[in-house]
């Protein structure tokens, strides 16, 4: 991206279009992604953009974008080693825990039933 800009730049330098150092950070600041701001934010709150060098702009980015591909490849990493376990189901057993469970339903509200006569 930044070889990109840099060709740009150097055009328009050709064409009598100059910008100064403080513009060039602010334009690469504002064309990088969205999952970028909250890098972005921090940069703007931390330095003062009219003096930021834009070579420390770009190793302050780099920097970044080498932690985030070193977070992206640990995650894969650990999701490689997890083993995964399934379990066998039957259909008898769960048979049986439904009619267990419709069973202890059916006996709560019998009894409710009989609390209510008992007081009514």
């Amino acid at each position: 991206m930044f070889v990109h800009f840099t060709n740009i730049i150097n055009s328009l330098q050709s064409l009598n279009k100059c910008y100064t150092n403080s513009e060039m950070v602010r334009k690469i600041l504002r064309c990088l992604p969205k999952s970028w701001m909250p890098k972005v934010t921090a940069i703007e709150e931390a330095k003062d953009l009219n003096t930021l060098p834009l070579e420390e702009l770009l190793g302050s980015l780099m920097t970044h974008e080498m932690t985030i591909k070193n977070h992206e490849d640990d995650e894969e990493q650990d999701k490689k080693k997890k083993k995964v376990i399934a379990f066998k189901s039957s259909t008898a057993d769960s048979s049986k825990e439904d009619s267990d469970d419709e069973m202890a339903l059916m006996t709560r509200r019998f009894k409710k039933f009989l609390a209510k006569k008992k007081f009514g």
